[in-house]
């Protein structure tokens, strides 16, 4: 198996798998026209994120600066409105800082919808001709950020997809690669488990912080991390829930606590807390799987192992999705929008360590240029709300000196 290929180097000495363009909407109100903008060149990498909000965040100005700076982006177009509170300028130099092309477009400055259409077009036309010279140079396994969710699971997915995903991220972190779990409120009754893999005593305590920061969360919410579809899926319990989205982590000591918008600083194992600080303000943490992807994102991750097992098709801006299917019925139900059958192992066709290492070696080829299922369907969801975090301390990132 080739363990080395090409990444496209960027200004800040990052390297990324995919060479996109993004159309970024500032306001819901802009979001019509970034569409636009970017279906004519759906198909040479343009891509729509965007923040709906109208009332300014922090999370959310450093999601979208993680975001248009990321080392798959190579160039970024932003549309506004012009009367929303986003910071357009301060994102603009962001990325301009980063060595990648920016231009801006606001809507009631330029015309309206149509005119701003046929600029942004115009721009994206150039800004694609001048990325496709974007330099490709060697990249190695330790140079990977690789990120997991689950979604749509079921009774099957803590005993084939997620345990399987587990044995590639010791494979990753082993070769000196950056893996990033995360779902901290669908890690509830595995403090335990969590803290004895800590590297150091401080950051055992900040892992069990987190989980118990989510229960507390969910408690007031009144609604915790296990839908009407895990029921009907065959899962019992949030425990038992839990204890399935916790094998994806693998065996690897936890090396720190990232929130969305942190970079590992080194290889290693990450645990990624999605769950807001502070008290309930902007409802469910995510209201959707798409929001995490997009955290994971905007940690750097290059690629997202996705488990499911009831089927999710969902795939992503920025990181391909790799769709790890728990359940053989599912995958031959929705077998177009599965990238490996991991209910092999249900089956007796194979074992968990054969599934692990296909699971590694795709990320591979996938990072080497191989388009994954939802790529080649051209899904591109993707969520961001309102959220409210407090910067990470040392403790969190004990392996970073």
């Amino acid at each position: 198996m080739k363990q080395n290929f090409n990444g496209y180097l960027r200004g800040d000495g990052r390297k990324g798998i995919r060479n996109q363009l993004l159309v970024v909407y500032l306001v819901e109100c802009a979001h019509h026209v970034a569409r636009e903008i970017a279906t004519t060149y759906r198909d040479q990498g343009a891509q729509v994120v965007g923040f709906s909000g109208c009332y300014p965040n922090a999370y959310a100005d450093r999601m979208m600066s993680a975001l248009c700076t990321h080392p798959n982006v190579g160039g970024v177009l932003l549309v506004s409105l012009g009367c929303e509170s986003f910071d357009r300028k301060k994102l603009a130099a962001t990325v301009a800082e980063s060595g990648r092309p920016v231009n801006t477009l606001v809507i009631q400055q330029h015309g309206g919808t149509r005119t701003t259409i046929e600029q942004g077009k115009a721009w994206a036309e150039q800004t694609l001709a001048i990325m496709k010279n974007s330099p490709r140079v060697p990249m190695s396994v330790d140079e990977l950020v690789i990120g997991t969710i689950c979604g749509g699971s079921d009774a099957t997915s803590g005993i084939t997809a997620n345990p399987a995903i587990g044995r590639a991220f010791d494979r990753f972190v082993a070769e000196g690669a950056s893996a990033i779990f995360e779902e901290t409120g669908e890690l509830i009754g595995c403090e335990d488990i969590l803290e004895q893999r800590a590297v150091t005593p401080e950051l055992a305590k900040i892992l069990r912080g987190s989980v118990e920061k989510a229960a507390r969360y969910y408690t007031t919410l009144g609604h915790g991390s296990f839908a009407p579809g895990n029921s009907e899926g065959g899962l019992t319990t949030q425990e038992e829930k839990s204890l399935g989205a916790y094998s994806k982590s693998g065996d690897s000591m936890i090396s720190g606590l990232l929130k969305p918008g942190d970079r590992p600083a080194s290889g290693g194992l990450y645990l990624l807390d999605v769950v807001p600080d502070g008290a309930v303000r902007f409802g469910f943490p995510n209201i959707n799987d798409n929001a995490e992807i997009a955290e994971l994102a905007a940690c750097g991750a290059h690629l997202i192992l996705f488990s499911t097992g009831r089927g999710s098709v969902v795939g992503s801006a920025v990181s391909p999705v790799i769709k790890v299917c728990a359940n053989p019925e599912t995958y031959r139900n929705l077998s177009d929008d599965m990238d490996i059958d991991s209910g092999r192992i249900l089956e007796g066709k194979a074992t968990l360590e054969e599934v692990g290492k296909e699971i590694f070696d795709l990320s591979i080829e996938v990072a080497d240029g191989r388009l994954t299922a939802s790529e080649s369907l051209g899904h591109q969801e993707f969520v961001l709300g309102y959220k409210t975090f407090e910067p990470t301390g040392p403790a969190c990132h004990p392996t970073s000196g």
